[in-house]
């Protein structure tokens, strides 16, 4: 497979999130021929069905960036043992209304980075359930659970040594997983 985009979803608005950076180390780490855009979320209105007939301009952009994507990453923080609600907004808004689901049969990874020593555990189950009833096919192994410490990203906002080779790790079987399911 050559010329993939994978969009990439980040469930944090924080700056200087890890999270950010995280997706922002992944990009480097795509092989040749595949990008990773990150989609934009921040201006979403709030979910309200009465909406669903008339979306707004962000939502159809939204959409239109999930469904022109071969594949998406989620990138999550962990806020009280779960997803962001502004993370949880985008899902909801995208799926919407009932039948037009832009999430629908897209291969998913998910992740994240934390300053806990569990990382996103908690975030990231709930997250595949959420997943799963969208019917987003989402790679189960290998889990990444990342703490956000010293060393985690180098100077130059790549993954560190001592990481390094754990995330590519990751990325190839994601990659892997995009092609097993195109």
């Amino acid at each position: 497979m050559s010329n993939v985009s994978i969009a990439v979803v980040v469930g944090s608005l924080r700056k200087d999130s890890f999270n950010w950076q995280l997706a922002e180390a992944l990009t480097k780490m795509a092989p040749p021929g595949w990008q990773l855009k990150r989609v934009r979320i921040d201006d979403l209105p709030l979910y309200d069905q009465d909406d669903d007939a008339q979306q707004s301009e962000q939502v159809q952009r939204l959409k239109a960036e999930i469904s022109a994507a071969s594949g998406v990453i989620f990138v999550t923080p962990e806020y009280n043992r779960s997803i962001p609600g502004v993370l949880k907004n985008a899902i909801d808004h995208a799926s919407r209304p009932y039948g037009k689901n832009a999430w629908a049969g897209k291969p998913a990874g998910v992740l994240g980075v934390s300053v806990g020593a569990i990382g996103t555990a908690m975030a990231q189950q709930h997250l595949r359930n959420v997943l799963a009833y969208l019917n987003m096919p989402t790679l189960g192994q290998p889990e990444m659970f990342l703490q956000a410490k010293e060393g985690l990203f180098d100077p130059d906002g790549q993954i560190g040594q001592a990481s390094r080779a754990f995330v590519q790790g990751w990325m190839d079987a994601y990659v892997a997983w995009v092609k097993r399911h195109a």
